[in-house]
């Protein structure tokens, strides 16, 4: 259930982005991490190291994006139940 439903927010948040102002560096490090997360959810790999990167991305959205932030917190919070 945790891949699917980090899936569904991966989606959510690439639309968010889509909508919000986000500048092109943010943009690419998002597209670098939604990448990194769907190989590990295929690999089943550790995820401690991506839970720190969108921890990151999360403080960059907190002012300037709220809504896209809290799809970021979404998604640390299932990366995290997945295996940190």
């Amino acid at each position: 259930m945790s891949n699917e439903r980090i899936k569904e927010l991966l989606t959510q948040l690439r639309e968010e982005i889509r909508e919000a102002d986000v500048d092109d560096e943010l943009q690419k490090l998002m597209s670098d991490l939604d990448d990194d997360i769907h190989s590990v959810i295929e690999d089943d790999a550790d995820v401690g190291a991506l839970v720190d990167r969108a921890k990151e991305l999360e403080a960059d959205f907190a002012t300037k994006h709220p809504t896209v932030e809290r799809f970021m917190r979404e998604v640390i919070d299932v990366l995290v139940r997945m295996g940190v």
